[in-house]
């Protein structure tokens, strides 16, 4: 492949820091690299070096003749002009020029809500005018409609729906699939690498090392690295282990993707255990919680904008001691109401939400205002405030032990929390909130400024929570990491069980919006209200249905049938299996677990059925 990029010699310095250190690397045609590493290594700093925007100390880059390079940066913010000029520049007038562009018509619609960029306020919107996530979906679009033949991105998930960011990795994929120019990305969606890179460049102390594969073999490739090279990093070396050991059992469809080998994974975890016993929890907090948790009972929620159409509408939902949910849905469809009627926050309009009188809850919001009060405290005296020690997993640890498992070594302990980064302020507001020792735990976007490291290490920490936990996010990989069921806004209006995961919530997404449901967004679209424009029941009953629109439908009825055979065998299955473990607790709770699993989704599987064929018979 012809290199397209070369970097020789590179060295960047900050007054009390090196953070690269002799550097050279090159990108070639085809590349697909993914970058990784803890906040303030240096992963922004190399994508501007090779953007040529960053400045260095020593060293050079080269760009071989021809080539075009393009950078989303964190720090973008179009301000002054339209969202028309940002995305098209000279084309932005000539809306029939552009419009019939498809690879256009595909950014803006995928990232922008369509050609009248309902996820930003339309094409004429100004940029001024905009949140801070719009102008950030805003410069992305620009820099995909560019296409340029090196294309390097800071962080293009932040502020992406579930929706937007399998949306960003198809597109990413498809332009990598013709084997011309390059991708290098620095993100923390462990997803997203394992989804879009074939190759992974990790930035640690001045240094840049390359590993082939996404995340998944990366993990493997540095606990090798650990092991031979007898590192005496127990604990981190001991986190990626866990890490490995979860990723080769826990999600099985993703161990075909790194080229790694399979024995050396299994001799490496043969005698790790699960990441948690999850029976085993959910007995502990039946005992601290009793059998109430929170009842959500048919809850009527109005659009904050008004309208006929509600924000939720008819939702029942219970939650168990010790259950671990998972919430995915777009941006607008309603998931912060949602955590909101759980807190109390919130009244619903009907219906009635129902707590437990054990309940002990706790929320770690997106903002960090509750760190306010101790800014002027160091982090370990910050932790201490709230309880000095705490049982963590049948073991007591101090405080300044927990910090230092959240990813704190002995120095960072005692700075001041005022002049913490943003991912320690993020992981000593979970650790304040673990050690007030809640039974209900709510999660409202964690991952919010954590690299890998600090995920894996907050994730270690709550495998051993044995509350009930409820996580908001569209990290795809901590969503299935953390969580044993997982539940939708779909972008109607309800809340419904996904027991396939996010991978069955993009493919209800995809069945509605093929269906003509009215208040449906676009796949991509990572703004607009998302539910609150839709009714319950698919729409398009009772009004025209256009050819193509039904033949989909139809389409959509055939997979549901096969479904609907599929679960019955399966929850015959479950019986039969049910009445020979009769005898076996512990067998008869898993199977019985899973029976309430098929059973729910039997049932939203009807339902989907029903209303689709409502839509068909009316066009």
């Amino acid at each position: 492949m012809p290199n397209l990029v070369n970097v020789t010699g590179a060295h960047v310095a900050l007054p009390d820091r090196v953070l690269l250190d002799d550097v050279s690397l090159g990108v070639d045609d085809g590349d697909m690299v993914g970058v990784v590493g803890r906040n303030g290594d240096g992963k922004s700093t190399l994508l501007r070096v090779l953007a040529g925007t960053g400045d260095l100390h020593a060293g050079r880059v080269a760009v071989r003749g021809g080539v075009r390079v393009g950078m989303l940066d964190q720090r973008d913010r179009p301000t002054g002009s339209t969202v028309a000029e940002v995305v098209l520049g000279d084309r932005a007038a000539e809306a029939h020029t552009w419009a019939g562009d498809p690879k256009v018509r595909d950014v803006v619609g995928g990232l922008l809500g369509g050609p009248e960029a309902a996820g930003v306020g339309g094409m004429d919107a100004r940029t001024d005018e905009l949140s801070g996530g719009q102008l950030r979906r805003v410069a992305l679009a620009a820099v995909l409609v560019e296409d340029p033949d090196v294309l390097l991105l800071d962080e293009p998930t932040n502020h992406l729906d579930v929706d937007g960011v399998d949306w960003l990795a198809r597109h990413l994929r498809a332009r990598g699939a013709t084997g011309r120019g390059a991708l290098v990305v620095v993100t923390h969606d462990r997803w997203f690498l394992d989804a879009v890179c074939t190759t992974t460049w990790e930035v640690h102390d001045a240094v840049v090392d390359a590993y082939e594969g996404g995340y998944a073999a990366w993990v493997l490739a540095r606990v090798e690295r650990e092991r031979v090279s007898q590192v005496t990093e127990e604990r981190r070396r001991n986190l990626a282990r866990k890490e490995l050991a979860w990723l080769r059992r826990g999600a099985p469809a993703r161990t075909s993707k790194p080229k790694f080998r399979i024995d050396a994974a299994t001799e490496l975890i043969a005698d790790e255990p699960p990441p948690r016993d999850t029976v085993a929890l959910q007995k502990l907090a039946a005992v601290r919680l009793g059998k109430d948790v929170v009842d959500v009972e048919d809850v009527r929620v109005e659009h904050p904008r008004g309208g006929d159409v509600p924000l939720l509408h008819d939702v029942t939902w219970r939650l168990a001691p010790g259950e671990r949910v998972g919430v995915v849905g777009a941006n607008g469809a309603g998931k912060t109401t949602l955590m909101r009627l759980l807190t109390g926050d919130r009244q619903p309009d009907a219906g009635r939400v129902k707590r437990g009188t054990t309940v002990r809850l706790a929320i770690l919001t997106q903002d960090l205002a509750e760190l306010h009060e101790v800014e002027h405290l160091r982090a370990v005296e910050a932790v201490e405030h709230v309880a000095r020690t705490v049982v963590v997993a049948g073991k007591e640890m101090t405080a300044s032990q927990l910090v230092e498992q959240l990813g704190f070594p002995q120095q960072r302990q005692w700075t001041l929390v005022k002049d913490l980064s943003g991912g320690e302020r993020r992981r000593l507001q979970l650790l304040r909130l673990l050690l007030s020792q809640p039974n209900l735990l709510l999660l409202d976007e964690p991952t919010n400024d954590l690299d890998t490291d600090s995920l894996a290490a907050m994730e270690d920490v709550l495998d051993s929570y044995a509350g009930t936990l409820v996580v908001v996010s569209h990290d795809r990989y901590l969503l299935e990491r953390l969580c044993d069921t997982h539940v939708g806004l779909v972008g109607d209006g309800t809340v419904r069980g996904l027991p396939r995961g996010v991978d069955e919530y993009l493919e209800r997404r995809a069945a509605l919006h093929a269906s003509g449901h009215a208040g449906l967004p676009g796949a991509g679209a990572t703004g607009g209200s998302g539910a609150g424009t839709s009714g319950g029941s698919a729409a398009g009953a009772g009004a025209p249905v256009d050819a193509a629109t039904a033949r989909a439908a139809r389409k959509e009825l055939t997979r549901l049938e096969r479904r609907l055979a599929r679960l019955d065998e399966q929850e015959r299955g479950l019986h039969a299996e049910l009445a020979e473990a009769a005898t076996d607790p512990d067998a008869v709770l898993a199977l019985d677990t899973r029976l309430r699993a098929v059973v729910q989704e039997k049932d939203q599987v009807e339902a989907d059925w029903m209303a689709l064929a409502e839509s068909v018979e009316g066009g």
